[in-house]
């Protein structure tokens, strides 16, 4: 009895003869309802940013060049899950993150404009390339280097707003919400895959971690100055 890939037959037959499911037909049901309940919740993880900024007509504060590694990212990610055939339940929220992400980059080179030269390269660099990483149609070494490198690259994505919020003693126009349905996403990765993802997992926490408290930080010297104003 599947549904949506899941096998239920193991569960439901050990509940129709009144005993609990055991572990090994309990734990891989779990994880895969998991993995579809992130996958829904992906669908609006950039969504909060991505209003921000059209509410505010604004990207103050916002590092493009950590959004851009963003879409890098989830692009590796992506095509390693397509090339090796997973279920959609293991790659579904990167095809949606990456769709919201690149909606984000297009926004902020908008609201950024005049967009300089090293700017449009990168982006039709991307453009170039990302179709031949996401057919699979590269070297299978150089596929296995790409997604070992993706922690990495999540990791410096985040190191430039970072280091913006610093210098800056502000966020900007950087969402809260997102920010935290990214953490709270790295801690779900942390709990459901495997060691190799978890110590990315760990990355993510860490990194998305310090924005949200930047966020909170600088945000309420924000809000005493607004009401000194008034």
């Amino acid at each position: 009895m599947d549904y949506l890939g899941i096998d239920m037959s193991c569960a439901i037959g050990s509940l129709k003869n009144g005993s609990f499911p055991p572990k090994d037909c309990l734990l891989p049901l779990i994880s895969k309802l998991l993995g579809y309940a992130i996958v829904a919740a992906s669908t609006t993880v950039k969504l909060p940013q991505i209003l921000k900024i059209l509410k505010h007509r604004s990207v103050r504060g916002l590092s493009l060049v950590a959004f851009e590694l963003e879409v890098v990212g989830y692009t590796i990610a992506l095509a390693y899950c397509l090339h090796n055939g997973l279920p959609f339940s293991a790659y579904g929220e990167l095809a949606f993150l990456l769709i919201q992400a690149l909606i984000l980059v297009a926004i902020i080179y908008y609201y950024s404009q005049p967009v300089g030269i090293s700017t449009w390269i990168r982006a039709l660099l991307y453009c170039a390339i990302a179709p031949t990483v996401l057919s699979g149609q590269i070297d299978p070494i150089l596929f296995e280097a790409l997604y070992a490198s993706q922690h990495a690259i999540f990791f410096f994505a985040r190191v430039p707003q970072i280091l913006k919020n610093f210098s800056n003693k502000s966020t900007g126009e950087l969402s809260f919400l997102t920010c935290l349905m990214n953490t709270g996403g790295s801690l779900a990765f942390a709990v459901l895959d495997s060691f190799k993802v978890v110590m990315g997992s760990v990355l993510g926490i860490l990194t998305n971690g310090t924005i949200l408290s930047q966020i909170i930080i600088y945000q309420k010297p924000q809000i005493q100055k607004e009401k000194k104003a008034k």
